[in-house]
């Protein structure tokens, strides 16, 4: 494993900033959440026998479903401790930042970005190489936040303070005011989000956005959560999708 390159989230960490700030939370559950996106990301790729990098992939989470349906996975992730944790699991994964991606120009199928963007020191150059490494036809797929959700999940900075929590209405604030509480995390529009691929020899094939998973309310209340899961996934099909929690975006590089 190649030794740990500096922290690069969207702002420089520091002793009073929280990783949970910086670069967001590992997933250690996998829950019906997971399952459904997992199902998304197998249905615009064919995972047996793709090479597949999993960008961002925490503790491997994604990395190993994915392997386990046929996918020659590779997890890349910058901080230490979870790119040891996620080998410790029998994982291929390397410890690199995303804006200079340890791999040959066309040599994977597929590149996941699954909740990374937003944290990473620059979005723009982590697109750029995650297309440089992509075989033709080879495909980006992207899950972001979305700024129509009503909260900002990854919490905010209030009086010197990093508060963790879902903080409603900050997305839906000016640029200058959203950025000096949340100046940690990024949120996307559809139009900043297929930003970052302009120029780039891709053409986009699916975005829409996606409402959560609702895992942890289907614990405790089964019924809700199911009657809520029913709800918010038919808007989906109805432009009230553009509420939903994240964008999901597949790009293809052409051939």
């Amino acid at each position: 494993m190649p030794p740990m390159p500096p922290p690069a989230p969207s702002t420089p960490t520091t002793a009073a900033q929280p990783e949970a700030a910086s670069r967001g939370l590992a997933s250690y559950v996998w829950r019906a959440g997971q399952d459904r996106r997992l199902a998304m990301i197998a249905a615009a790729v064919p995972l047996p026998g793709a090479r597949v990098l999993d960008l961002g992939c925490g503790v491997g989470m994604y990395t190993a479903q994915m392997a386990a349906a046929g996918a020659r996975a590779v997890g890349l992730e910058i901080d230490w401790p979870r790119a040891v944790e996620a080998r410790g699991r029998g994982l291929d994964v390397v410890a690199a930042v995303g804006e200079a991606l340890p791999f040959a120009d066309a040599s994977v199928d597929a590149v996941l970005l699954h909740e990374v963007l937003e944290h990473v020191r620059d979005d723009r150059g982590t697109v750029r190489e995650a297309v440089r490494v992509l075989r033709p036809r080879g495909r980006v797929l992207v899950f972001v936040p979305n700024r129509g959700w009503p909260w900002e999940t990854h919490g905010v900075w209030w009086r010197g303070r990093y508060r963790f929590g879902n903080i409603p209405g900050v997305n839906y604030l000016p640029d200058p005011a959203r950025n000096r509480l949340a100046p940690h995390v990024r949120v996307y529009t559809s139009g900043t989000l297929r930003g970052l691929f302009d120029g780039l020899p891709v053409d986009v094939v699916a975005h829409t956005q996606v409402f959560p998973g609702y895992d942890k309310l289907a614990a405790r209340r089964p019924r809700l959560g199911a009657i809520v899961r029913r709800a918010t996934y038919a808007l989906e099909r109805t432009p009230l999708r553009r509420l939903g929690l994240s964008h999901w975006l597949v790009a293809e590089k052409r051939g």
